[in-house]
């Protein structure tokens, strides 16, 4: 169990087959980040809880290759691709979708900060899975400080630097709705 108070969310992972990735490395790192108290449970509203394949989940984190993730993200109403490439990952409905590309290589506010590519895939993790807690876009509350989690730091941190976390200190780190 990942935190202590608050809603319980049951959620699984998978790893796309054919992806040379090891399901269990993915599933420790996500299990790592989630169950971070910087990351969503630190709040005490919401526990979550990794369950295996047959028991019933409220969601799942899925690493697939840029192709699958398109597809994916394009059914649930989400198009991923820039310049005609699936590039970004997305939420839809029980699903945080997670780009193998991106999960392999990291993104440019990443590289061009020189942020490690563990930061950048707890990045990741915190966004896509905030998605599916309720959160929404949100931009930059001030120039130079730390992005939250919640900006589309993939393609951009809109004037802040990069941050992994949805929370920083004793609270939430949030910025203006977008």
């Amino acid at each position: 169990m990942l935190g202590s108070k608050g809603k319980l969310r049951r959620f699984k992972v998978a790893v796309e087959q054919g992806s040379n990735e090891d399901v269990t490395a993915f599933a420790e790192a996500v299990a790592a980040t989630l169950g971070d108290p910087r990351s969503w449970i630190g709040g005490g509203n919401v526990r979550l809880q990794m369950v295996a394949g047959a028991d019933k989940a409220d969601f799942t984190v899925y690493l697939a290759t840029r192709d699958t993730a398109g597809k994916m993200c394009q059914r649930g109403g989400t198009n991923i691709r820039i310049n005609g490439v699936p590039y970004t990952s997305c939420r839809t409905t029980g699903q945080a979708i997670i780009n193998l590309d991106r999960w392999r290589l990291s993104a440019k506010p990443y590289l061009n900060a020189k942020v490690p590519l563990a930061t950048y895939r707890q990045y990741v993790v915190n966004h896509e899975v905030g998605h599916e807690l309720g959160h929404r876009h949100e931009g930059c509350p001030k120039a130079g400080g730390p992005a939250p989690v919640m900006v589309q730091q993939t393609l951009t941190t809109r004037g802040c630097v990069p941050y992994a976390w949805p929370r920083r200190g004793n609270g939430f780190l949030t910025g203006p709705a977008r």
